[in-house]
């Protein structure tokens, strides 16, 4: 459910993003501080239950033509890809026993239109100044540009420190898995990790589309932050995924994982279910041994067929690194060349990964200092 309402705040900052023909409309309003309201739709079957009065426009829509036409009080109808103004000085008449939270007549109008309708309806208020955009029972005030991009700039610092802590569970689960050594706590709070950095990002990406033109340094930030994490993630929960009779994926992981509140994202037992686990008084004392999709992915020029191949072959990553050049050579669509590769690969990795874990520790000593 949550995930759904952000979706549909999503697809409405697109629409109106800063730099689009709507939104250019709108600030002009804005400023005149005139006040509108707006409603969205093709559905013939809506207009002839909600609008009445008013005269027909049906009209190429233009940024100015909105201005003009918001200087008389009635509702402006758009159609469904806004390049068409349809009617204009209209009433609106939704039900009157609609649950309305907004207290102004034309927010009231607008609330119990969207929930009625489903459709996107826009209130500008011309007291307060101020845009609120409602589509079925979700609503959003949209804010200055200079705000959001302050809030942006502000989480993209969050993003940073949140993605710096990830990135060492991301390390010590690199080491462990080579020396064999990975406890069910290493696994969770990988994933804990990886999903609190996701979050952040989901927040940003909306004001990403919330300031539209002006977003594009911060989206440029956010892909260097964040290059590969969502991949990441996703093979971790796919290397330690208990194989179940409900064919369990890590898609539906991570689906279930969107869904928690913060509280239950940080219980251990909450993760350890959702990965097939039973429940344990000590997670750290749980051992836990990948299947090994994670690091083969790694490997340059390995196909996601020929990693599958090795995991079905050998079952876990400890038997793939211990097996020999021959043994690999067996496997369905591995050659000599890419056994040797395999190998040659694996070893660097596990050599750059202690190296990474040093340098980690002796950059934690530095910050505490």
């Amino acid at each position: 459910m949550k995930k759904s309402k952000e979706e549909n705040i999503t697809s409405v900052l697109k629409l109106i993003a800063p730099g689009t023909p709507i939104r250019d409309g709108l600030e002009n309003i804005l400023r005149a501080k005139t006040g509108a309201l707006l409603l969205i739709t093709d559905n013939s079957e809506i207009l002839k239950e909600i609008v009445d009065g008013g005269f027909t426009i049906n009209e190429e829509y233009t940024s100015s033509k909105l201005y003009e036409l918001a200087k008389m009080d009635g509702a402006i109808v758009l159609s469904g890809d806004m390049k068409r103004i349809l009617y204009a000085n209209a009433q609106l008449i939704p039900s009157h026993e609609i649950i309305t939270t907004e207290t102004g007549t034309r927010h009231r109008t607008a609330e119990r239109t969207a929930k009625q309708t489903g459709e996107l309806v826009i209130s500008i208020s011309q007291r307060r100044n101020i845009i609120t955009v409602f589509k079925g029972n979700d609503r959003y005030v949209l804010e200055d540009t200079e705000v959001v991009l302050n809030k942006a700039n502000q989480a993209i610092q969050t993003l940073e420190k949140y993605k710096k802590v990830f990135d060492n569970k991301l390390n010590i689960l690199n080491e462990y898995e080579f020396n064999d050594i990975v406890t069910l706590q290493n696994v969770i709070l990988a994933i804990q990790r990886a999903e609190m950095v996701m979050r952040i990002v989901d927040e940003i990406q909306r004001q990403i589309y919330e300031l539209g033109n002006d977003g594009r340094l911060v989206k440029m930030q956010l892909e260097e932050l964040i290059g590969g994490l969502e991949k990441e993630e996703k093979l971790i929960i796919k290397d330690y995924l208990v194989a179940t009779k409900k064919k369990n994926t890590p898609e539906k992981v991570i689906e279930k994982l969107e869904e928690l509140e913060y509280e239950e994202l940080l219980k251990e037992s909450v993760i350890a279910k959702l990965l097939g686990y039973e429940y344990f008084d000590n997670y750290d004392e749980v051992g836990v041994y990948p299947k090994g999709y994670r690091i083969l992915s790694k490997v340059p020029r390995m196909p996601s067929n020929i990693v599958e191949n090795l995991v079905e072959s050998f079952k876990s990553f400890q038997h793939i690194l211990a097996a020999d050049i021959e043994s690999l050579d067996d496997v369905d669509g591995i050659g000599e060349v890419r056994a040797r590769t395999i190998k040659q690969s694996l070893k660097r990795m596990q050599e750059q990964f202690v190296f990474d874990n040093i340098i980690w520790c002796k950059i934690k000593k530095e910050d505490n200092k």
